[in-house]
């Protein structure tokens, strides 16, 4: 694994580096849980492509619920880290490789345990869904397995964090079967964006 300790999350340079570069976030988007094709990886093969023949990424809408992920985000890794007990070190970019042709961007990593760790913070109801069901909902699981995938860990921790309720709190174990076929298909997919772009060049 590469790890990126230099790029800042959020910021223009993270953006550049995210640019035509499939991340984990949006495994989902290639391969669904049960190893089947997206519906969406056309629409993604093409946004990559653009991507990289552009060098600008494309606007992303965020709404106010994102917004309010994203300052709510360090107040849940403080807590995480305090009812844990556990240190985590926040970083840019995790590469499988020298080649970095895809990445994931982990909300933190255990290094010492060589674990990470992926934040959400949701509206309340959101929130209320996440704590009765008790596991890592399904919308995260390729998102997960995946940056498991690209930095080789050996588990993940999943929280769901809303102030003045309960957080949840998980920890995912790998899942070798989804990893290989997430693997497989990562790849397969790096390789049509590589050929598609030769094309339109």
């Amino acid at each position: 694994m590469i790890i990126d300790r230099d790029t800042v999350q959020g910021t223009p340079q993270w953006m550049a580096l995210r640019t035509g570069n499939p991340g984990a976030s949006n495994f989902d988007k290639i391969v669904t849980t049960t190893g089947k094709p997206s519906t969406q990886r056309q629409k993604y093969l093409y946004q990559m492509v653009g991507e990289t023949l552009s060098g600008s990424k494309d606007e992303t809408f965020k709404s106010s619920a994102m917004e309010r992920g994203n300052e709510l985000e360090p107040k849940a890794r403080q807590f995480f880290q305090f009812s844990t007990g556990l240190k985590v070190e926040e970083v840019g970019m995790c590469y499988p490789d020298e080649l970095r042709r895809y990445h994931a961007s982990p909300d933190g990593l255990i290094v010492d345990q060589n674990k990470g760790l992926e934040i959400k913070c949701p509206l309340i109801p959101t929130a209320v869904e996440y704590l009765l069901g008790g596991k890592l909902p399904t919308a995260y699981v390729c998102q997960v397995q995946g940056s498991m995938m690209v930095t080789g860990c050996e588990s993940w921790f999943f929280m769901s964090y809303y102030p003045g309720m309960k957080p949840l709190i998980i920890e995912v174990e790998r899942d070798e079967k989804l990893i290989s076929i997430l693997k497989e298909e990562v790849e397969r997919f790096c390789f049509d964006v590589n050929e598609l772009v030769k094309k339109l060049k």
